[in-house]
C-alpha cells in the first residue's frame, strides 16, 4: 500500500461524516459548489440532543459509540456550543419583553414571624392596652421591645388600617417626641418611618435609625418589627435608648400613605420611664375597661347589689 492510499485511509477513519466522503475520492467536479451546504446539513443532522447524550445504558453517546467506547471521547467534538445557543435564544424569547428587557419580576417575601407574647416579662418587655388578657392579635396596641447586640428590636401591632407608632419622650405630652412608626400604604405595604413631634404636630425625618424593616397588614391590623441602634451620635431628633424615656403609645388611620390624626384624643403613655434593660409585661386596660375597673364603680356596684338584695318588704 502506497503512503498516498495510507493517508487517505488514516482520512477516511478521522472524517466524522462519512456519508460525503465519495466527493472528496472523486476530487472536484459538480458537486463541489455544494459542498459547504452539505457540511453545515451534515453538522445539524449529526448533531446530538441533550436526551442522546444523556441516554441510559445502552444508549448511543456521539457517532454511534455505544456508552460503554470510552477510547477516544477526549478527542470528539461535543455539540454543547449549539445546545447553549438554542437554549439562550430560548431564554430571550421566554423571558424578554418584545423590547428587549427582561419582564419584571416580583422579589421573593418571607412570611411574618409571629409575635411570641408567651416571651412577654421574660426574654422581652411588652405593653398592652385594650381587654385584659388581649395579645398582638386582639389588643387595641401591642408594643414589645428587646437588645439584640448593639440593637434594639421593637415590635408594634394595633387595630387600624392605617398607622401604628411608639414616642420617646422626656414627658408623657406631645412635643420634642421622637417617633417611629409602621405606616399602610395605598400599596399593601407596611413602612417604617421616623418623625419628630413638634407640638401636635408630627413631622417626617429622612434620617431614618430603623433597620431590618418587617411590616404586614392582614386581619385589619397593622404589624411591624425592626431595629435600631442603642446608641446613637448626639441628633435632636433620634434620642439615645441607653437612657430611659416615657413611651408613647399612638395608631390611627392614614390617607395615601400619610398618617392623620390618632384614633383617641389622649393616647396612652407609660406611667412611669422605660428602661431597655428591664423586661416587663405591662398591661393597660382601654377606656371600656377602665370605666368598671375604677374604684368608685366598684363601690357604686356593690352599694346598688345590697340595696337589691335588702329590698323592701
Amino acid at each position: 500500500m502506497t503512503d498516498r492510499q495510507t493517508d487517505r485511509q488514516t482520512d477516511k477513519s478521522e472524517q466524522p461524516y462519512t456519508f460525503i466522503r465519495p466527493f472528496y475520492q472523486e476530487g472536484p467536479g459538480p458537486w463541489a459548489p455544494l459542498l459547504p451546504l452539505l457540511l453545515l446539513a451534515g453538522f445539524h443532522t449529526c448533531s446530538a440532543s441533550p436526551a442522546d447524550d444523556g441516554a441510559g445504558p445502552g444508549g448511543r453517546g456521539p457517532r454511534g459509540r455505544s456508552r460503554g467506547d470510552t477510547g477516544a471521547d477526549e478527542a470528539v467534538p461535543r455539540h454543547d456550543s449549539t445546545y447553549g445557543t438554542f437554549a439562550g435564544e430560548f431564554y430571550d424569547l421566554r423571558y424578554l419583553s418584545e423590547e428587549g428587557y427582561p419582564f419584571p419580576t416580583a422579589p421573593p417575601v418571607d412570611p411574618f414571624a409571629k409575635i411570641k407574647v408567651e416571651d412577654c416579662g421574660k426574654t422581652k418587655g411588652c405593653f398592652r392596652y385594650g381587654k385584659p388578657g388581649c395579645n398582638a392579635e386582639t389588643c387595641d396596641y401591642f408594643l414589645s421591645y428587646r437588645i439584640i447586640g448593639a440593637d434594639v428590636e421593637f415590635e408594634l401591632s394595633a387595630d387600624t388600617d392605617g398607622w401604628v407608632a411608639v414616642g420617646f419622650s422626656s414627658d408623657k405630652k406631645m412635643g420634642g417626641d421622637d417617633v417611629m412608626a409602621c405606616v399602610h400604604d395605598d400599596n399593601g405595604r407596611v413602612r417604617i418611618q421616623h418623625f419628630y413631634n413638634v407640638g401636635q404636630w408630627a413631622k417626617e425625618i429622612q434620617r431614618n435609625p430603623a433597620r431590618d424593616e418587617e411590616g404586614v397588614f392582614e386581619n385589619n391590623r397593622v404589624t411591624c418589627r425592626f431595629k435600631r441602634p442603642v446608641n446613637v451620635p448626639r441628633d435632636e431628633t433620634i434620642v439615645d435608648l441607653h437612657l430611659s424615656w416615657y413611651y408613647l403609645f399612638a395608631w390611627g388611620p392614614a390617607i395615601q400613605g400619610s398618617i392623620t390624626r390618632h384614633d383617641i384624643d389622649s393616647p396612652p403613655a407609660s406611667e412611669r420611664v422605660v428602661s431597655i434593660y428591664k423586661y416587663e409585661d405591662i398591661f393597660m386596660p382601654s377606656a371600656a375597661y377602665q370605666t368598671f375597673s375604677s374604684p368608685f364603680c366598684l363601690l357604686l356596684i356593690v352599694a346598688l347589689t345590697f340595696y337589691l338584695l335588702m329590698g323592701t318588704p
